[in-house]
Formats: structure tokens, C-alpha cells, sequence
């Protein structure tokens, strides 16, 4: 007797679990210098054996965090989709308060950027990062704001589509970069653009907003110190690059390059434990591919591949509007942030401060990342032909027409 199988995205669901097992697996192996930093940093000479010494802290943090947002994940999972249509302006309207607030009330976090609230009252919670929560919220409410208050044929106006997706997305991306990260706010632009461009914008109106971009992010450049120094580290016009952020990524360089073809193997990495900065966060990829090998980091790019290939496929095949642009927005986070953070530690863009998604130890993006998942997920089980299951039996021909989301694509 044939079994019936499942109409949801099964692959793109190994994908995901795969990167968060080896995320665990990877911040058990690097994360004892950061939770001696953690546990006991007035010790000078710290011993795991020392009672005052927990030289897991990381990794139990990290293994609860994880357990509390998998079942968020299952529940986003289960949960119609059209659920967050209804809560879009709320969750927009709550990531626009937060972002505000933290300008005013946040903390740095022996960092530059005032992107956290610290939350001290609960336990293995330790603080929220308002840009993470504000990259779902804008994802739900641009997809909400182009499937229910704009035609199609608005969309493509100047008034009705250019200026108010400037005034929605914008919003957000500079009360972003006042913090300052650009890094996020780098994202967070992306994904806004992709989901205008998925929604039927203008060509004419897509170059106008990147010659903006341009001009804005020059102005930026040139008048902040900081970000000033970071774009010239990147292209290696520092003349000491033991004062400058060259030597973060030389030191990722280090690492990577020492791990050769085969990695060292797992807790033998050198760089984590005196140069490599945020060993477990953002320059987790460089850490992992010291003690990993090409072979295996080579294989960890692929499962990102394999997610947004999965993640843009559900979009081409959703069942409406609204779910298109929504998995399209999720796919465009999750594989931008990866392949940045990727960049980033392969010195091929300059620093930021973002992490890699479902590996990094960060309890803000593993959250809001995860739940994007599940909400992927359902959307994959509506989607036209089941396509993203062994049921479609060799035929790949969507059999209907995408323009009626937008004048621009018709998948066949």
C-alpha cells in the first residue's frame, strides 16, 4: 500500500535542523573561552575544574534557547499563515516602538551600536535586539500593505507605490543605522527591495531608490568615523591594521586558511581562544571552518543554498499574493544574513554586526529567524501541485500563471 506523504517542505525543514545541530555542536566546541569570559572574568587564571568557573555557560544557554524556539518554530509551523496577515500592523507597529525606544534606553554591550535592551529579569534571555524583531515585522507588513491596500497597477505608481514604501521601509532602516548598524539596516534594505520589485514595482522607481541608497550610503560613509574606518579596513587603505578592523577579518582569514582542507578537528582551533573576536556569533563561520576543514564549511554553505532554493521555490509556487511576498521576504532574510555573515568572515565585505542564522548564539535572531521557518513551512503546505514533495511525478509545469500577483513573471 502506497503512504500518503507530506504536503509540507520536508527538505527545506532537514536544511534548517541540520545548520542548528551543527550550530550546537560547533558552540560546544568554540564557546569555552566566551563562557569563561562570561562565568569568571575577574579570575585570572581560570580553570574549568574551579567551582566559579562554568566553562559551558554558553553552551547551556544556547542548548535552552534553542529548545524554547523549536517549539515556537512547531507552533508557527501549524498555524495558518493567514494569522500573521491579521497581526501585521501590530507586530510593525510594536518593532517600530522598540527601535525608538532602544535609541533612547538601550544598552551597547562593549560595542559601538545601541542595539540591545537588556532584560536581566529573565533567565538565559539576557537582553532583545529590536532590528531582528523589526526584520519579521517589516516582511509582514510590506507583504500585507502591497496584497491588500495596493492594485497591482498602484504598485507601479510614483505616489501610491515609490513613496510609500520609502516612508514604510525607511523608517525603519534609519532608525536603524542612528544606532548604528549597518549591517542590519543593510539587510533589512534588501529584503524591503525584494519584496517591492516581487510585488510589481517600477523599474524606473527601482533605479530612482538605488541612486538614493548610493548617495545616502556615501553620505554615511564619509560622515561617520566608524563606519568610515570599517569600509577602509575593507579595502585595505589602513595603514595599521592593528588599530582597525582589518584585523578582525585577518584573523578570521587566519583561521579559515589554517583549518585547511580537513579542519584541525573539534576543540583544536587556535584563533577562538585569543584572536578570533566573537567566536561564537558573528565569526562563528571562521571559527567552525578552523576545526572543520573546506570539505565540511563547503557543505554548510550548501545546506544555506538548498534553504533559499527551497524558500524562493514556495514564493514562485505560493497560493496568493500575500503568501508570495511573505515567502519571499522570509527566503530574502534568511539567505541574505547568511551569505553576508559568510562574506564578512571570508573578507569579502566589510565588517558588520550580524550573525549567521540558526548558528550563531544569539537569542534575538534565533528566535525571529526560526519563527520565520515556521511560517515558511505552512506556506509550503498550500503551495500549487504539492511541488515541493515526490507527489508532483516528473511534472514540474506550474499550470497556472504568477502575473496575477504581479505584472512582471509567469512561471511555466
Amino acid at each position: 500500500m502506497r503512504l500518503r506523504r507530506s504536503k509540507y517542505d520536508l527538505v527545506l525543514l532537514a536544511a534548517v535542523l541540520a545548520i542548528v545541530a551543527i550550530g550546537v555542536v560547533m558552540i560546544t566546541s568554540v564557546g569555552v573561552p566566551k563562557s569563561i569570559e562570561l562565568s569568571a572574568p575577574d579570575i585570572k587564571y581560570p580553570d574549568c575544574a574551579d567551582a566559579a568557573v562554568d566553562c559551558y555557560l554558553v553552551l547551556k544557554k544556547h542548548m535552552i534557547r534553542v529548545g524554547i524556539v523549536l517549539v515556537l518554530m512547531l507552533i508557527a509551523w501549524k498555524l495558518n499563515y493567514r494569522f500573521w496577515k491579521k497581526l501585521s500592523p501590530v507586530i510593525y507597529g510594536l518593532a517600530l516602538a522598540l527601535l525608538v525606544f532602544v535609541l533612547f534606553a538601550g544598552t551597547d554591550n562593549n560595542t559601538f551600536a545601541t542595539s540591545w535592551i537588556n532584560i536581566d529579569s529573565l533567565p538565559f534571555i539576557d537582553s532583545l535586539q529590536p532590528s531582528e524583531i523589526a526584520k519579521f515585522g517589516l516582511i509582514l507588513y510590506l507583504s500585507y500593505f502591497f496584497a491588500e491596500k495596493l492594485s497591482t497597477e498602484a504598485v507601479g505608481t510614483f505616489k501610491e507605490g515609490f513613496l510609500k514604501f520609502c516612508l514604510i521601509a525607511g523608517l525603519f532602516v534609519v532608525l536603524i543605522i542612528l544606532q548604528p548598524d549597518i549591517g542590519s539596516a543593510f539587510v533589512l534594505a534588501t529584503i524591503a527591495v525584494v519584496i517591492y520589485f516581487l510585488a510589481g514595482a517600477s523599474f524606473r522607481h527601482l533605479a530612482i531608490g538605488g541612486l538614493i541608497a548610493i548617495a545616502f550610503a556615501g553620505f554615511t560613509v564619509a560622515t561617520s568615523d566608524h563606519i568610515g574606518e570599517r569600509v577602509s579596513a575593507f579595502m585595505g587603505t589602513t595603514e595599521n591594521c592593528e588599530e582597525s578592523y582589518c584585523w578582525q577579518t585577518r584573523q578570521a582569514n587566519i583561521a579559515i586558511g589554517s583549518g585547511g582542507f580537513w579542519g584541525r578537528g573539534l576543540t583544536q582551533g587556535i584563533q577562538k581562544s585569543y584572536w578570533l573576536p566573537q567566536a561564537v556569533d558573528d565569526f562563528i563561520f571562521a571559527a567552525s571552518a578552523e576545526e572543520l576543514g573546506f570539505l565540511r564549511t563547503a557543505g554548510l554553505v550548501l545546506l544555506y543554498s538548498v534553504i533559499a532554493y527551497r524558500g524562493f521555490k514556495i514564493a514562485s509556487h505560493a497560493p496568493n499574493k500575500f503568501s508570495m511576498l511573505l515567502a519571499g521576504g522570509i527566503s530574502t532574510w534568511i539567505s541574505v544574513q547568511a551569505f553576508v555573515n559568510i562574506m564578512v568572515n571570508t573578507a569579502l565585505f566589510p565588517i558588520t554586526g550580524i550573525t549567521l542564522p540558526f548558528m550563531s548564539y544569539g537569542g534575538s535572531s534565533m528566535v525571529m529567524t526560526l519563527l520565520a521557518v515556521g511560517v515558511l513551512l505552512n506556506i509550503s503546505k498550500y503551495t500549487t501541485l504539492y511541488a515541493y514533495t515526490p507527489d508532483r511525478r516528473g511534472n514540474s509545469r506550474t499550470r497556472y500563471p504568477q502575473h496575477r500577483y504581479t505584472r512582471r513573471y509567469s512561471y511555466r
